[in-house]
């Protein structure tokens, strides 16, 4: 593709999140906890989110979840692991109309695979991040219709090359007849954070 060199990777999948919520019935117990929350002053944010998320961080994955992973691991490193960067991504971002950008937590440097299902957990649970939950809220978004997929990829070599984000449409306009290539020196998070331009 044009000289690109892509790192490859796999992700999760959003309906494998919204299976995980329903094997330990956790999707009931966050609207019940989100129910809670002040909406006049959200003054009590940290407590609800901090809830929010310990429920997602204290179930387990599956035995079947776990496996799908660390194959998927031991595919991606062919016999020997190496680092990744571990990527959330949730059903309702970069919307013509709302931005989840940079709500949602990412990992980079994740090795093995006691630290990469760890990662991919709280990932998950960084769908209710304080700030994701505040947005959400602002834009009328009804938090248990937003899913989240989880991308691993290799660990791009950031001292020999750049990284950042590349866009299928112009994300300011929505011009759909143009790929948008922000990218910079080192590991990219300038670029998604919007320090760099």
């Amino acid at each position: 593709y044009e000289g690109i060199s892509i790192p490859n990777g796999f992700a999760t999948t959003s309906y494998s999140f919204n299976w995980f919520l329903d094997e330990h019935n956790l999707q009931s117990a966050l609207n019940n906890t989100l129910k809670k929350l002040n909406r006049n002053n959200y003054s009590n944010l940290n407590e609800i989110g901090k809830q929010a998320r310990d429920l997602i961080l204290n179930a387990s994955f599956s035995n079947q979840f776990s496996k799908a992973i660390i194959d998927a691991y031991k595919i991606l490193c062919e016999g020997t692991y190496f680092e990744v960067a571990v990527r959330s991504s949730a059903t309702a971002e970069d919307l013509p109309e709302a931005s989840f950008a940079g709500q949602h937590d990412s990992f980079l440097n994740i090795l093995g695979e006691a630290q990469l299902l760890d990662t991919v957990k709280n990932c998950f649970a960084s769908l209710y991040t304080n700030r994701a939950i505040k947005y959400r809220e602002d834009q009328g978004f009804i938090h248990k219709d937003i899913a989240i997929s989880v991308g691993v990829q290799k660990m791009v070599r950031s001292d020999i090359g750049s990284a950042g984000v590349a866009f299928s449409i112009d994300p300011e306009t929505g011009y759909n007849k143009a790929i948008v290539i922000n990218s910079a020196f080192g590991l990219g998070e300038l670029v998604v954070s919007g320090g760099v331009k």
